[in-house]
């Protein structure tokens, strides 16, 4: 075991459902045709626009917690037995005196602060919970197994992984040096292990911040509606190469996924929970669902941030309130405090919009309510249906952003208020398709007045998992069917003078691989046709931040 010096230097620190529909349909107004073609800006994988208010945290004191630094950190190179006779390699940083030369006396409450493949962050993980350490808490980076130094081969949220970090955790729970109370955190890889360790129970484990995480590994990533993800090959060649051949040969939802997923085991989810989600993250879709899952053990905070840390984007999410969260559930100190409400959320400005955080006691927001919107042969969308009609496109086989006519777009009339989007939607597409599957891609977009568009948010089916992943339902050339594409949730406010526009597509690479066969895909317009069922608030009804209320929450700690 070597010891290493880490140094000192550190900064210190309510209408109801039906009163909603007549409310969001008068922002509606009457639709239109879209005439102007999105733009490239529209067409481009989902990113965080440029331009956003950054303010300096929400309004909240769990988010502005802190206390000053105490201790000095030491590194210690360590390797963490395992029960088959393995062991992983890691970095144990422990508080020491103020020049990092010496542990200090005492016990403290651990964290496992990553527990990833991504052995070339090491050193950043290691400057983060620096941050940690100083103020009184035991650190571990620990490198799976196949990664690093940690001899194996790397296989992501396997069985075998799993058992490793239970292993993990509770050497550190033993560690002369801890109190017995672990945590654990994680960004991306480390967030999906950290949900992973919780609902496999290790009994020193009391609370867990999982960052941009997963609810389940084929559903969120891999194979998305049932359609490889494109995007997630590119990762598999870099950091589990191993994969790529494994991952095609289960494209139905079998024991192979259930055994890597938090959804399988939502019951098992118990410990105290903080979910930090961005709305632009490419895994927002799975963090909403554990907390819809577990509402009564999971906090979640979402912002306008893409994949990665928040601090690394965003200075109103600092370690002030993961330090918040730690003193609470392992330092046991009932001053530090938790969230105001279950649910904190930054409402995503569109151009023109204001917004920023707010806070909400459920997800969605109670005042919430569905909106139905009518997709029409003209290219507009109503909430009234009109004459039977159908469109088509050709199905795009390339890699390129569809062409005009490989896809269809509909759009409301210019808003005449904003319209807040607060939750997921549902595309229904009533489709044909001339080969024996297909792909439908629903992709939601601002349009500007000006014409160029920014995109909000999408969803993605495989004909033939229409019916569910677990098996394949036939799909007969020439024969009508009801697609239901469930399109990832958002907090996302459209300015009035804009439009709400779909596209409705067989591609949208590189969130989804362009395999479906080449074709034509017919869609049903007007009465007993598509729709598009969204999810959205009356604008002027948002509540203030929730007092939290008094006595224990409901979570194990």
């Amino acid at each position: 075991m070597n010891t290493i010096p880490y140094g000192t230097d550190e900064p210190q620190p309510q209408p109801q459902p039906d009163a909603l529909r007549r409310r969001a349909f008068c922002a509606l107004g009457a639709a239109t045709a879209l005439t102007t073609a999105l733009t490239a800006t529209a067409s481009a994988a989902p990113a965080a626009p440029t331009g956003l208010p950054d303010p300096a945290a929400p309004p909240d004191p769990f988010f502005s917690y802190g206390r000053p630094a105490v201790y000095g950190v030491v590194r210690e190179d360590v390797h963490v037995p395992l029960r088959d006779g393995s062991r992983l390699a890691a970095q144990l940083y422990r508080p020491a005196d103020r020049q990092g030369r010496r542990p200090a006396p005492g016990r403290f409450p651990g964290l496992v602060y990553e527990y990833t493949a991504y052995a070339a962050n090491l050193e950043k993980f290691g400057d983060d919970a620096a941050y940690f350490v100083r103020r009184g808490y035991l650190a571990l980076v620990c490198q799976v197994r196949g990664s690093g130094e940690s001899p194996g081969t790397v296989d992501p949220f396997s069985p075998q992984e799993q058992r490793d970090n239970y292993d993990a955790v509770e050497w550190l729970a033993r560690h002369p040096a801890s109190t017995g109370r672990i945590g654990q955190s994680g960004v991306s890889y480390g967030g999906h292990t950290a949900l992973l360790a919780a609902v496999n129970r290790p009994p020193h484990l009391k609370a867990i911040i999982p960052v941009n995480a997963l609810h389940d590994w084929y559903e969120n990533t891999i194979y998305r509606g049932g359609i490889y993800s494109a995007r997630i090959r590119d990762w598999q060649r870099e950091t589990a190469p191993g994969t790529l051949r494994t991952y095609a040969a289960h494209p139905l939802y079998d024991d192979f996924w259930r055994g890597r997923s938090v959804m399988s085991r939502w019951d098992a989810l118990t410990v105290p929970t903080l979910e930090i989600n961005g709305w632009y993250d490419r895994y927002r879709d799975g963090m909403v669902k554990n907390y819809l899952a577990r509402p009564g053990h999971v906090w979640l905070v979402s912002g306008p941030w893409e994949h990665g840390p928040p601090q690394d984007q965003y200075a109103g999410i600092g370690p002030g309130a993961y330090l918040a969260w730690w003193d609470r559930w392992l330092a046991r100190d009932r001053r530090a405090p938790l969230p105001a409400a279950r649910v904190t959320s930054y409402e995503i400005p569109g151009p023109g919009a204001g917004s920023g955080w707010q806070q909400f006691g459920q997800w969605p927001p109670r005042d919430a309510g569905e909106l139905t919107l009518r997709l029409r042969a003209d290219g507009s969308l109503r909430s009234a249906p009109g004459p039977r009609a159908v469109a088509a496109f050709d199905v795009n086989t390339g890699t390129t952003a569809p062409r005009d006519h490989e896809q269809l777009r509909f759009a409301t009339r210019a808003l005449r208020r904003d319209l807040v989007l607060a939750g997921d939607a549902t595309a229904r597409v009533r489709a044909s398709f001339t080969a024996t599957d297909g792909n439908i891609a629903a992709v939601l977009y601002d349009q500007a007045p000006d014409g160029t568009a920014r995109r909000i948010t999408a969803g993605w089916l495989k004909a033939s998992h229409r019916h569910g992943h677990t098996a394949r339902s036939r799909v007969v050339p020439g024969a009508w069917y009801d697609i239901e594409v469930h399109i990832w949730p958002t907090h996302y406010r459209l300015a009035a003078g804009h439009r709400l526009v779909l596209r409705v597509s067989s591609d949208d690479y590189p969130e989804i691989d362009a395999d479906a066969p080449a074709g034509r895909v017919r869609v049903r317009t007007g009465a007993v046709g598509s729709e598009l069922r969204l999810t959205a608030r009356d604008d002027r009804a948002t509540p203030p931040p929730r007092r939290r209320t008094r006595g224990r929450p409901t979570a194990r700690g």
